[in-house]
């Protein structure tokens, strides 16, 4: 018996519902996974429902896994896949079935329109997002005001991904600073949104919703949810947060300097500070944090996990039908085989730029390719190199993170990345530094969700409890001779990234 929290991640590839004792100790947990639909070049799609219905089924699988008493949990609380732009009409109603998604990138031209009118470097400045303009929400309202006019003028509220699920909650549309900060027009500095951008956008400020802080109780779960979910009525639903923000939080980042890596469906390196990571030139991006007064700053590789998703996906059939036999991890399948490739993966190098470049990069037409491909090349060495390839990616933002500010000698990977122990060697090896696994791993964005939800509903008096859950499982060094030859390589993958940059333009005008 005791207090209990339910935690929601939901992520790019599903929602993972996460049990939790009053200790932040986890208890059990089970995944959903959802679709996302590529309709046309560059449009990535989820039905809002499929993310209710994940919720609810995953709900269901935890508590029966668990088999706590429904009477036992007090509170929830939820991470939330970024950007989103989910219209809701003046009776409530959700007025698209599909809804673009974080990587969305429908909206550039909207994007380019805009900052033919207004200083877009002043933009970011004061907002922070350093994606891709056209990713954010306020390009992508655009784009609906001027693709779907008829379905704007209905259009009462645009909310995130976790503010949709609280809604089914609760019934009450509000967001948090988190979630709020990668809306497009909300000033970093003042906590707020700017009047000065929603003008310029010709945006009502109504059309965004009312922001309160992430440990706030959004309000009590309705007995047409709790019905749903199995769960009682009356349960404390906590507002919770952007999941780099909860990530920050849940992977200890919650005090000035400290920076983890996220391995997932996109992949991140962050800081966390009280100033915001500002850089006209690399363009971090910039949440408001889940802990007030502080920042989550980062660069990432777009389809991290997805490209390897992808591989498994589309080249790695036999491994899928074998785990389905066997009950085993498909993923454990592809990493045995890369362990017969050796370092640099018989000189083969992959670029994971599959879902676009980022405003680090020469152009945002960049995409993802091998390069070197010989007939002497194995499965075994295409699956290492797309391994090395997104870390390689992940190692120049951590370069360029490291220009803007101090990093310490090691590297807190959490994610789903982060289970393969040839997969954290190449980390260490690409990076030059020592990394660390912890019990965490996984559930560093559900964790967060969960203390904001333990501070929220009193269980809690603030976070700082979360150091002491994370047990080191494993110190990766780096292995010398490893570390040379990958210094050696990133210049090549360097020089490769911007030759794509280039081609990736030309094939835009095709």
């Amino acid at each position: 018996m005791g207090k209990k929290i339910i935690a929601w991640d939901l992520g790019t590839g599903g929602n993972k519902a996460s049990l939790y004792d009053e200790e932040g100790n986890c208890l059990a947990s089970d995944f959903t996974s959802y679709n996302t639909y590529y309709p046309a070049h560059g449009w990535h799609e989820q039905r809002p429902e499929d993310w209710w219905n994940a919720v609810v089924q995953s709900t269901a699988k935890l508590l029966k896994r668990s088999g706590v008493d429904p009477e036992e949990i007090i509170a929830c609380g939820i991470s939330g896949h970024s950007l989103g732009t989910v219209p809701i009409g003046e009776d409530g109603e959700l007025l698209r079935e599909y809804t673009p998604i974080w990587s969305d990138g429908r909206a550039i031209k909207e994007a380019d329109e805009f900052f033919k009118t207004y200083d877009e470097k002043k933009w970011y400045q004061m907002t922070g997002n350093g994606f891709t303009a056209g990713f954010y929400t306020a390009f992508k309202m655009m784009w609906y005001r001027n693709h779907e006019p008829e379905m704007f003028k209905k259009t009462k509220k645009i909310i995130g991904t976790k503010d949709y699920i609280n809604y089914k909650l609760t019934g009450r549309i509000c967001t948090d600073p988190s979630y709020a900060s990668g809306c497009g027009v909300w000033d970093l500095l003042k906590w707020d949104y700017s009047e000065e951008l929603m003008d310029a956008m010709g945006f009502d400020r109504d059309l965004f919703p009312e922001v309160i802080k992430s440990t706030d109780v959004v309000g009590l779960m309705s007995e047409e949810a709790a019905r749903c979910l199995g769960l009682k009525a009356g349960v404390k639903v906590v507002c919770g947060g952007v999941d780099n923000s909860c990530m920050a939080l849940g992977a200890k980042a919650f005090k000035e300097g400290r920076a983890y890596n996220s391995l997932g469906s996109s992949s991140w390196i962050a800081v966390s500070s009280t100033e915001p990571l500002l850089d006209i030139n690399t363009r971090p991006y910039v949440f408001t944090h889940v802990v007030p007064g502080f920042y989550a700053s980062a660069l990432c590789v777009t389809a991290g996990g997805t490209a390897f998703r992808w591989f498994r996906d589309q080249l790695a059939h036999e491994f899928t039908a074998a785990a389905k036999e066997t009950g085993e991890d498909e993923y454990d399948y592809m990493t045995r085989e890369a362990s017969k490739s050796p370092v640099g993966a018989n000189r083969l190098i992959f670029n994971p730029s599959l879902g676009g470049g980022m405003p680090m990069n020469k152009s945002y037409n960049l995409r993802g390719s091998y390069i070197g491909l010989d007939l002497i090349h194995t499965r075994a060495d295409v699956i290492r190199a797309t391994m090395e390839g997104i870390t390689m990616g992940l190692r120049s933002c951590l370069d360029e993170i490291r220009k803007l500010t101090s990093v310490g000698d090691e590297m807190l990977l959490v994610g789903g990345g982060s289970k393969s122990s040839l997969w954290r060697q190449i980390y260490a090896d690409i990076y030059g530094m020592n990394v660390v696994k912890t019990n965490i791993d996984q559930q560093a964005a559900a964790l967060g969700a969960a203390a904001c939800a333990a501070v929220g509903a009193g269980i809690w008096k603030d976070f700082e409890r979360i150091d002491a859950l994370h047990q080191v499982e494993e110190y990766v060094k780096p292995i010398p001779e490893n570390m040379e030859f990958y210094n050696k390589e990133m210049d090549l993958y360097n020089q490769f990234t911007d030759m794509l940059c280039d081609m990736g333009d030309q094939l835009a005008k095709l």
